[in-house]
């Protein structure tokens, strides 16, 4: 099995997908991430934000112990500036390199604009006949994006959900490592926030504790 997981922003993976990393690796699986957006100080981001994000994001690469990680390094916030065929090709290098089975991206309907711009842009490349190795393609909720949509349409309604009970404890550790992004509670980016939606994730599917998802197409 070779899965990819798709981040628009470094922390995304954590809250969106930490379970389901821990628990594709400790199946055997390989994992890939994919980072769409790196903070450049020509968009106005400081030497000192920029090698702290670097730092951040580098230890939550060591923590998954990716076997593979591509970062497209395009504008963070302003996905919405760059062509979506730059962003597709991107994307197409990644997927041409790994060669997927499955695939997670964000949801539709997050309220951030470069996530919504990750989905578009993943959707294009999950095409059977552009990267036939893709058999399996979900998107994932995010704390703090997801959950705020506020319209009527478009809502996160997972159809499956993955039991992450016995990962829980590292994925919490590993969002630790994002000290720039993390709140007190009620904050949504805080260790009880994310403890509290998988605990709810795992009650509506029997689990003590869940990653929940839309899946959208298989093939088999």
């Amino acid at each position: 099995m070779k899965t990819i997981f798709i981040a628009p922003h470094p922390d995304d993976e954590v809250l969106g997908v930490g379970g389901t990393i821990l628990r594709r690796k400790s199946e055997g699986a390989e994992v890939a991430l994919v980072l769409v957006t790196s903070p450049l100080v020509a968009d106005g981001w400081s030497d000192e934000f920029i090698r702290q994000k670097n730092y951040e994001l580098q230890k939550s690469i060591e923590f998954f112990n990716f076997d593979e990680v591509y970062k497209l390094n395009f504008p963070t916030t302003r996905l919405d500036q760059v062509p979506i065929r730059d962003i597709v090709d991107g994307l197409s290098h990644a997927f041409n390199s790994f060669k997927p089975v499955e695939v997670f991206f964000p949801h539709s309907g997050d309220v951030h604009s470069d996530h919504r711009v990750v989905f578009d842009a993943v959707q294009s490349c999950i095409k059977w006949f552009r990267h036939p190795t893709i058999l399996r393609a979900l998107t994932y909720e995010t704390l703090s994006e997801t959950d705020f949509n506020t319209s009527a349409i478009n809502q996160f309604v997972p159809n499956v959900f993955i039991d992450i009970d016995k990962f829980l404890e590292s994925k919490l550790d590993a969002l630790d490592g994002y000290s720039t992004e993390l709140g007190q509670f009620p904050f949504p980016r805080s260790r009880e926030s994310v403890r509290a939606l998988a605990l709810i994730r795992g009650a509506a599917s029997g689990f003590a504790a869940a990653e929940a998802f839309a899946l959208l197409r298989e093939r088999s």
